[in-house]
């Protein structure tokens, strides 16, 4: 008896053992789940358009996973970027683009909005993605380390591997991000900076001297620009004192040259004056006053501009989208070149000190007695939302990435489709924004003072469509890749193109077109484009411009 009990016991004990061991491993199968299953399409973004690719792709009945760098939805749509610049053009974009914007309008009991808190782009993308039922996880940033992060088979990405060491597998993969780095880890041709001149026979392209007589490649007179001489030396009059910080000596600055310099970066600050939610605007830690010496002796010159784009917000009315403008405000050319290629901490390095430089900037403005009184005592005015960004003490948790890297693929959108001499045959979406490009460096002229490089704006005669092949790789590339942020442009053709709503119409029609891509078992090169425009027709994207539509301003 005594054995049998004993057996009983060994038994029970086993099947306790087997039981725990199963319910760990059906434990562990939900925890790795999203790692070991084959999504159809894997979305790889931080951006508005990575967010719209994955509804897409789930209204489309795919499986879909939204992999995100970050801890927000939205992207620039979320962090700041309230002044939506599209000119009013809603009727060049539909589909899930349009219905973010009536979404806002909604939030606000409203018919159309086009300036929004960044709380509220958050909180629609929130309820967008909740109602699809799409998985995201947060704070996963690709491994880019050679070989690691990304897994080939042929000219296919199997799989993609954090930094976290989880992995994501799929059918079809999207870059959504800002930056490229899926794209350029998958092999697929880019550049950095601005081609020459003669690249694309683009009379836009290049450097672009403020001093040029006349100005052919901006139309909008001297804003943006030095209007007074402004002494570039970190002792007045004496070059061998060495020159302030981020002024370049350049010899032989020529218009039409190529670089690998791109347009600067800021942080869309959202100010309030309302006292109740101003946080006020302090010197931050880190500052330097010779940082904004420059900006100092411009006013002092007799530039007495506000240097500031401010665009008022839906909502209570007492906050405010503050952006760059003229000679000297919150960008910061030069620092930012590194940035599309750098390391992760790199990045964060170069993050930090557009944040510290745009907080002093703010500050002096408020603060110094060398700034015109009017100006201090507006910008004094202001602080920081306490109600925006919560976590982060009011401060946005994304920079401005206005441009990095671009893929290069069988059809290069340029100035020329931009002005209606091309028209791509295959259009995904439509781009109507002016040619822009912010500064992209202040240097010492030859007579020894400072000048600006690379501020462009030309404006489209009308509406004009980008092509299906600009966001997907070259043929001989990567074949079940697209890329709707890192687009195939020329650097003043992306200036156009690099407008939120544009990027959530090309992210949207990069989904549908994966999804085409999975059906039809082929790669992105060969999807029949008369059946996707189809398909994106049927999603009410809008593929031509409607009749009489111009592109404004």
């Amino acid at each position: 008896m005594q054995n049998m009990k004993r057996v009983c016991t060994v038994l029970i004990s086993l099947q306790l053992i087997v039981s725990l061991c199963a319910a760990n491993l059906v434990a562990q199968s939900v925890r790795l789940k999203p790692e070991q299953a084959v999504y159809d399409l894997v979305i790889y973004g931080d951006s508005s358009g990575a967010v719209v690719a994955a509804i897409a792709a789930k209204r489309e009945g795919f499986s879909v996973i939204l992999v995100n760098p970050t801890g927000f939805l939205g992207g620039m749509s979320a962090s700041g970027l309230g002044a939506t610049d599209f000119l009013g053009k809603r009727a060049t974009f539909g589909g899930l683009a349009s219905e973010f914007y009536d979404r806002i309008a909604a939030a606000y009991g409203a018919k159309y909005i086009r300036s929004f808190e960044p709380h509220i782009g958050r909180e629609v993308f929130e309820k967008m993605i909740g109602s699809a039922g799409v998985p995201v996880v947060f704070n996963e940033k690709l491994n880019r380390s050679l070989g690691k992060g990304v897994k080939m088979r042929g000219r296919r990405i199997e799989s993609i591997t954090m930094l976290s060491g989880r992995t994501y597998r799929g059918r079809m993969f999207i870059d959504a991000t800002y930056v490229g780095d899926l794209m350029a880890a998958a092999g697929v041709s880019y550049t950095v900076g601005r081609e020459p001149e003669s690249r694309y026979g683009e009379n836009l392209a290049g450097v672009r001297r403020g001093d040029t007589k006349p100005r052919v490649h901006y139309t909008q007179g001297d804003k943006d620009h030095f209007v007074r001489d402004v002494d570039p030396y970190i002792k007045s009059g004496d070059p061998r004192s060495g020159r302030l910080p981020y002024v370049f000596q350049i010899n032989n600055l020529t218009n039409g040259l190529g670089d690998r310099k791109i347009q600067a970066y800021n942080y869309r600050v959202c100010l309030t004056s309302d006292p109740r939610l101003r946080i006020p605007l302090e010197k931050p830690k880190g500052y330097r006053a010779i940082d904004h010496e420059l900006l100092l002796r411009n006013f002092e010159a007799g530039d007495e501009r506000l240097p500031a784009l401010i665009e008022p917000l839906a909502g209570t009315g007492s906050k405010v989208d503050w952006n760059n403008m003229h000679a000297i405000g919150t960008d910061l050319p030069g620092a930012n070149w590194e940035y599309p290629e750098a390391g992760y901490a790199k990045r964060r390095l170069i993050e930090k000190e557009h944040e510290i430089y745009i907080r002093g900037l703010l500050w002096t403005l408020g603060n110094s007695p060398r700034v015109p009184t009017a100006i201090r005592q507006k910008v004094a005015a202001y602080g920081l939302a306490r109600d925006e960004f919560t976590d982060n003490g009011g401060w946005p948790w994304m920079i401005y990435i206005r441009e990095a890297r671009r893929m290069i693929t069988d059809y290069v959108m340029t100035q020329q489709d931009c002005e209606g001499r091309r028209v791509a045959p295959d259009p995904v979406g439509l781009g109507s924004f002016g040619m822009d490009s912010h500064v992209v460096q202040h240097f010492v002229t030859e007579r020894g003072y400072v000048l600006s490089d690379g501020v462009i704006w030309r404006v489209p005669p009308r509406p004009y469509g980008i092509s299906y092949r600009s966001i997907i790789p070259r043929q001989g590339e990567c074949e079940n890749l697209l890329s709707p942020i890192c687009i195939s442009a020329s650097h003043v053709a992306h200036g156009s193109i690099r407008m939120e709503p544009v990027f959530m119409t090309l992210s949207q029609s990069a989904a549908i077109a994966a999804g085409l891509a999975i059906e039809k078992n082929t790669s992105v090169q060969q999807v029949d484009y008369v059946l996707l425009r189809e398909r994106l027709l049927a999603a009410q994207q809008i593929l031509a411009p409607p009749a009489g539509t111009t592109s404004g301003r």
